[in-house]
């Protein structure tokens, strides 16, 4: 599957889309390639999306995508299961359910990260059930403060949208990139803001290439559940959705 032709990152454009029309462009055991997907190839922390391709004759339930050669993705089958034919023009259907999850879930972090200012963030993880953030500092906030203080975000219903900046603009503001150990991808000259809140006043505003909810209310009731010490100054904190 060398030299795969590029997917056109739908997913990218609009996270609601829950499913679209594709066609084959390579099919084996390491995975699908499709010219178009609402996919989202597992990536910074977001686990690649799950569901289903569907053609005439067939379907193959898909267990993960992940990035392939160059701009592919590759939706990796489920054990056992049958491969469309080259060329065949398929539906793509998400596992809506759990990619809203991670939509959700992926927001929140962004907020969490606007209550921890300063501190960079060492490394992350984005669940369906839970998910967690690390950062580089001494002491943390009590996890009942950030309880409180993220749940009045999100019901404060504040829009999230994106804009896209120059590499160069990135490079007159590093303060805008929170982890410390994986930088923005380099190369295509631009690079993609996701902002929570108004444009003059934002609560958030960090490079993101992940899926996220339109607005904060979406996300519902959050409860950070628990404080790790993971090292000198790395401090784990857990965050799960309440509820549905």
């Amino acid at each position: 599957m060398n030299g795969a032709m590029p997917t056109e990152p739908l997913y990218r454009a609009d996270a609601y889309a829950s499913e679209c029309a594709a066609r084959v462009l390579a099919a084996g055991p390491e995975g699908v390639v499709l010219d178009r997907s609402v996919f989202y190839p597992q990536a910074g922390g977001q686990p690649g999306d799950a569901g289903l391709l569907r053609w005439a004759g067939g379907e193959m339930p898909v267990a993960n995508a992940v990035k392939g050669p160059g701009e592919s993705v590759l939706h990796l089958p489920a054990a056992g299961a049958a491969l469309p034919p080259m060329g065949a023009e398929v539906v793509a259907v998400l596992d809506w359910a759990r990619r809203h999850r991670h939509m959700r879930m992926h927001t929140t972090l962004h907020l969490l990260c606007s209550l921890i200012p300063g501190a960079g963030v060492t490394g992350g993880q984005i669940g369906a059930e839970r998910s967690r953030l690390d950062f580089d500092l001494p002491d943390p906030p009590a996890k009942e403060w950030l309880t409180e203080r993220l749940n009045a975000l999100i019901a404060a219903d504040h829009p999230v949208g994106e804009r896209w900046i120059e590499e160069a603009e990135l490079d007159a503001s590093p303060g805008l990139v929170r982890t410390l150990s994986v930088q923005p991808p380099r190369g295509a000259g631009r690079i993609r803001l996701i902002r929570i809140g108004p444009e003059a006043a934002p609560v958030d505003l960090q490079p993101c290439g992940g899926t996220h909810v339109r607005s904060t209310r979406e996300i519902g009731q959050v409860a950070v559940t628990k404080l790790e010490s993971k090292g000198r100054q790395n401090r784990r904190v857990y965050v799960a959705l309440v509820g549905e």
